[in-house]
């Protein structure tokens, strides 16, 4: 039978006939009740603490896909929110409401690498399907057969950047600051190294390899080493707010190379903290609402705008796609039951969301393009798209 995926469903939107069928499998009492009317979905997401911007922005997508398909196999679809507080430990915590307490048939978190990864040992011991949104290391779905992404990864993102360096740039020589606390920095750094030095044909060419912790204030020792290498770019991979207050210092001190940056630096308070100073940013994200790849990307950008009244950001275009992702498999598997997400959620390909194109490849990742953004007049400019090799 020919399948139907939500994706191309998401061109007629809100037709309320969409997700009718047959009823899931029951399962044991220690699991979700696959025989309820309605069918959970978890999300643990940083909703206080250093990464909260990030947590938000995704869930503003998560909610309203909820609220345009509310819907499949005829039940109603519930979101249970647990807040991760941008912590490992609650992380996995919440991860384990979400299960034990909570009864859900899959899961969708975390913004952040680490609260991702924390949170993977209970995913799969329980043996419960996971969608992340955005955590880009690759370690996140490394081994764990229960965890899938909607989003690339870091030696994709890495490379692109180092690309955008150096054919864009011009660049032959980089420094590059990392937040060695966070599993994300540490991974997208150490990526990016790879393929400068690949790049530029020289393995001397990262001048300098600096480090700071989470809540650093200063950066000034950091900085002065920047400052006497004087590389072409920088580049600083890391959580927004530390990312601009670094920036800010840097230009104080009167370092003018460029800055690049990941996907966390695209957040509102990355602007507002860092005003003038990171005016020229470039960063690599998922999406942009202003190069939409598919119809489902208007549809969304449309849908977003009437319930927000401000533009989509990346982060809720992958909370969105993450959502619709799942129904989709409990759709194509006809039910709800967990190990039957899991293995439709494997087999998805050619899924048309709001981000692009997704299909996991053989380790649960979405083979996918990325975006470069720049800062330009304190907005988000989108520069090109990148294909993936």
């Amino acid at each position: 039978m020919r399948r139907k995926t939500i994706a191309v469903l998401v061109a007629a939107l809100l037709l309320m006939t969409l997700f009718t069928g047959g009823c899931g499998n029951s399962q044991n009492s220690e699991g979700p009740d696959t025989a309820t009317d309605v069918i959970k979905i978890g999300v643990f997401e940083p909703m206080t603490g250093e990464k909260a911007s990030g947590g938000q922005m995704t869930v503003e997508g998560i909610k309203l896909a909820n609220q345009l398909f509310p819907e499949v196999l005829g039940k109603k679809v519930e979101i249970v929110i647990v807040d991760n507080k941008s912590d490992k430990t609650e992380a996995n915590n919440a991860v384990k409401r979400l299960i034990e307490k909570d009864k859900v048939n899959a899961i969708i978190g975390s913004y952040g690498s680490a609260m991702s990864m924390a949170a993977g040992p209970a995913i799969k011991e329980a043996k419960m399907p996971t969608v992340g949104c955005s955590p880009t290391n690759p370690l996140v779905t490394q081994g764990n057969e229960y965890y899938f992404r909607v989003c690339f990864i870091d030696p994709f993102q890495g490379t692109v950047m180092a690309k955008y360096a150096v054919n864009t740039q011009q660049a032959k020589t980089a420094c590059i600051i990392t937040n060695v606390a966070d599993d994300y920095s540490v991974g997208l750094s150490n990526y990016f190294e790879q393929a400068f030095k690949k790049l530029t044909g020289n393995d001397k060419s990262i001048l300098a390899k600096l480090e700071y912790q989470t809540g650093s204030q200063d950066f000034t020792a950091q900085l002065a080493s920047v400052k006497k290498a004087n590389p072409d770019v920088v580049f600083a991979p890391g959580n927004y707010g530390d990312v601009a207050l670094l920036i800010k210092q840097a230009r104080e001190l009167g370092i003018n190379a460029p800055f690049l940056g990941g996907d966390t630096l695209e957040a509102p308070e990355f602007i507002e903290v860092g005003g003038q100073a990171v005016e020229g940013v470039a960063l690599s994200t998922h999406y942009s609402a202003q190069a939409p790849a598919t119809e489902a990307s208007r549809k969304f950008v449309d849908e977003y705008k009437k319930a927000y009244n401000k533009e989509p950001n990346a982060f809720a275009a992958l909370g969105y796609d993450a959502y619709l992702v799942i129904l989709d498999a409990i759709q194509r598997a006809d039910s709800a039951d967990p190990i039957q997400i899991r293995d439709t959620l494997a087999q998805t390909k050619n899924f048309e969301g709001a981000t692009g194109i997704i299909t996991m490849d053989e380790n649960r990742d979405a083979n996918k393009s990325a975006v470069i953004l720049k800062v330009e007049n304190g907005q988000f400019v989108y520069l090109t798209t990148v294909q993936p090799d």
